[in-house]
């Protein structure tokens, strides 16, 4: 049940936790220097944690730019996919991006990956258009999608 789960804020004690998540679910993982500069020099960036009994099993990201915010990542470990967590933490970073003054979210997805364009989809988000040649370890298109909050 989602309830057992806890969602804060991202810390930097949590970029080794957050790292094992990005492996595990991206061919070009964000490096731990990557994580540091998002917490502590983008001052647009917002991270939150998905944890388990003190484990961290997911995390997404965003930037928050005037009033619309850009997903930079959403991830949970393999073996707690298929139980709904992503949608639920994607509704959270929603939800804090509207508190925070966001308007609208927009995010890119591999137009492959046709299981993230489903929960996308099921979240409100409508295609916008194709970003060539975005991904960089095979040049694969990126499927825009938005959403108003």
């Amino acid at each position: 049940m989602v309830d057992s789960y806890v969602f804060r804020y991202m810390r930097e004690e949590d970029i080794d936790q957050v790292l094992v998540v990005e492996q595990a679910s991206f061919t070009v993982p964000w490096s731990r220097e990557a994580f540091y500069n998002e917490l502590h020099n983008n001052k647009f960036a917002v991270y939150i944690v998905l944890e388990e009994d003190n484990k961290i099993i997911g995390y997404c990201g965003t930037w928050i730019v005037i009033d619309e915010a850009h997903v930079t990542n959403v991830a949970i470990l393999p073996e707690f996919r298929g139980r709904n967590l992503g949608e639920t933490m994607l509704r959270k970073l929603m939800s804090v991006s509207r508190e925070m003054g966001a308007k609208s979210m927009t995010l890119e997805v591999r137009v492959t990956n046709h299981v993230a364009q489903s929960l996308y989809r099921k979240l409100g988000f409508q295609n916008g258009g194709i970003r060539k040649n975005y991904y960089s370890d095979n040049q694969e298109d990126a499927l825009v999608m938005w959403v108003n909050l």
